[in-house]
């Protein structure tokens, strides 16, 4: 898998956890072709799961917060004025953008960006013309199983 196939899974899945295991599909296991046993750093793949994983990270059309079991989640912009309509409902720190950001020594710092401080003006403004009933909808076809009956 390549980045532009990391970035269609995203997008046609809308919602999908980093690594962990859960009840949406792991990027990390996409890229690796396979199930991945213990550490994702420990498999042949290792690098190029680093690479595409960070450059998803990047991508101005990607939410990584941690929405699924308080892990890495990658949540597709197309999805965001539904997830911002119900935010309300869920606690705030699965909603919390994160950033990861290396510095000149190589250390990584985790900048965290509060909801609903990171959601753009016209997603906030689509997400007030969604009904919050479709909005868990949308949500929940993209995570079956991740909140409640699907």
């Amino acid at each position: 898998m390549n980045l532009q196939d990391a970035t269609a899974f995203v997008y046609e899945r809308g919602i999908v956890l980093e690594s962990a295991r859960g009840p949406v599909p792991s990027l990390t296991e996409a890229i690796a072709g396979e199930p991945i046993h213990g550490n994702w750093w420990s498999h042949p793949r290792a690098r190029e799961i680093f690479r595409i994983t960070r450059a998803i990270r990047a991508q101005d059309t990607v939410l990584v917060c941690r929405l699924i079991a308080s892990k890495i989640t990658f949540v597709h912009r197309r999805l965001w004025p539904a997830l911002v309509r119900i935010g309300g409902q869920l606690p705030g720190e699965d909603l919390v953008q994160l950033h990861e950001r290396h510095t000149a020594s190589g250390k990584h710092i985790l900048r965290e960006t509060p909801f609903p401080t990171w959601v753009p003006v016209e997603v906030s403004d689509q997400a007030k013309l969604l009904d919050a009933d479709a909005a868990w909808a949308t949500i929940r076809s993209n995570a079956p199983g991740a909140f409640g009956v699907t």
